[in-house]
């Protein structure tokens, strides 16, 4: 099993993920500046300054308008759920507190998605 260890500046919150198979070759794959994954032109960990200038760029470079990059942890947080893995299990994988996972799912998104009604219904 292959592991990647992440730390969010947010909380100090240091997280160790398993790797998928496909994540693991693209990774393999990538030249290699430094043993960070996400890091500046000069190799170096972004500053959150520098990272949010980075994603403005991105976002314009892909024609996306509207979306924050915590919008996208949000939705994973959706998506998880929505193939049924525990509050805790979503926790541990994006680095949110149960208690946030709990607020994102409730206040913009999980009581508006049909699926899991869908899902639900079909489990009866």
């Amino acid at each position: 099993m292959t592991r990647l260890a992440a730390a969010q500046s947010s909380d100090s919150c240091s997280l160790q993920k398993q790797t998928r198979t496909a994540l693991r070759a693209a990774l393999d794959r990538t030249a290699k500046q430094s043993a960070l994954i996400l890091v500046n032109s000069d190799g170096k960990p972004w500053s959150s300054d520098g990272f949010r200038a980075s994603w403005r760029k991105a976002q314009a470079r892909a024609g996306i308008i509207g979306v924050t990059f915590n919008d996208l942890r949000g939705t994973a947080v959706t998506q998880l759920a929505l193939v049924e893995c525990t509050e805790p299990e979503i926790a541990a994988i994006t680095g949110h507190t149960l208690r946030d996972v709990r607020s994102i799912l409730d206040a913009n998104y999980l009581h508006r998605d049909p699926a899991l009604a869908d899902a639900a219904i079909t489990r009866q």
